[in-house]
């Protein structure tokens, strides 16, 4: 029987036009460009600007770009996956409002909540549904509004993060390239060193809770980051040698874009030399969900068929994974 597997078959992306710089950073909080660069290798970040502006602005942008990129018809989209920790709004899905806004009215939508390592969680279900021989056509999504639930107080929180989405097209093929293989994972036991710790069921909204600042990122970035080293290169190494996978024959190293010191730890783990490393971290910032699909947006012209890809994440929950992905064409 042949088998079937899910091909990335076009790329599209967005970052709004808003760049909020080290230097404007330092005139917000107690920082310097040097501190935030040494620590992150973050030199700026995008931030998405305006009134009822919500991440579907950008998931959208993102969308169209990738319809108008791939020439397929809305309408033939069988389901749409939005990764995002940063909703429009807790319902509907944002999945469903960008949707309708790009035409895909055939589609069924919704969200995955998974944090940094919301795109690759999406894109294994995505390719899921592909590979059962359900659907042909899966638009995945993942983008953050980050800007939206940060503390510019917080000098050990707004540094890091920026606003961006990118999207896939997943559809199907019998060909030796596609999403290969995935290990993913997650540990609740990490929800005490990253949340955001009001606007949820569990402490609903109040007056108090605006008062006390509980509506922004809460993070202990010491120990987010010795798990994250650990966890991010350690389950890329299990998931190279599981696929024969090394330093010869990876093509490109695709790591969640939070931290420089994080994606170097995850590079030396399974041998891979810093010109194989897609990054884009200096220039966007961690844009959580959103990290994945733009480096592939930024670094599609460079990517050949049958290249080997490795995708790898880590984000708040705990969530982390890694993705073999065969790239399917030719830009």
């Amino acid at each position: 029987m042949t088998k079937i597997r899910a091909a990335i078959t076009g790329v599209g992306g967005y970052v709004p036009d808003y760049i909020l710089t080290n230097k404007e950073l330092e005139t917000m909080v107690e920082t310097t460009d040097e501190w935030i660069t040494t620590r992150t290798g973050i030199k700026e970040r995008r931030i998405l600007k305006g009134e009822k502006q919500g991440v579907s602005v950008m998931g959208v942008a993102a969308v169209k770009e990738l319809i108008a990129k791939t020439g397929i018809d809305p309408k033939e989209i069988d389901l749409l996956l939005f990764a995002t920790v940063t909703a429009d709004m807790t319902f509907p899905a944002t999945a469903n409002i960008v949707a309708t806004e790009v035409g895909a009215v055939n589609a069924f939508s919704y969200d995955i909540g998974a944090a940094c390592s919301g795109f690759i969680f999406a894109l294994s279900t995505g390719a899921s549904y592909i590979r059962s021989g359900m659907y042909k056509k899966v638009v995945v999504v993942g983008g953050d509004k980050m800007s939206a639930i940060m503390d510019y107080k917080d000098r050990t929180t707004c540094i890091i993060f920026g606003d961006g989405a990118g999207a896939v097209l997943l559809e199907p093929t019998t060909e030796d390239v596609g999403v290969m293989d995935e290990i993913l994972r997650s540990d609740g036991a990490g929800e005490q060193y990253l949340h955001m710790k009001a606007g949820g069921s569990r402490i609903p909204a109040s007056h108090a809770t605006v008062d006390g600042r509980q509506h922004y990122v809460y993070q202990e970035g010491s120990a987010v980051f010795k798990f994250a080293v650990t966890n991010m290169a350690d389950i890329s190494g299990q998931l190279a040698e599981r696929n024969k996978l090394n330093a010869s024959n990876i093509d490109w190293l695709v790591p969640h874009q939070a931290n420089k010191r994080i994606i170097d730890a995850t590079a030396s783990r399974i041998g891979i030399t810093e010109d194989k490393v897609m990054m884009n971290i200096e220039r966007y910032g961690n844009t959580t969900a959103g990290t994945i699909p733009l480096l592939l947006w930024d670094y599609e012209k460079r990517l050949k068929k049958g290249d080997n890809l490795l995708m790898a994440a880590f984000g708040g929950g705990f969530t982390w994974g890694a993705v073999y992905v065969k790239w399917a064409y030719n830009s």
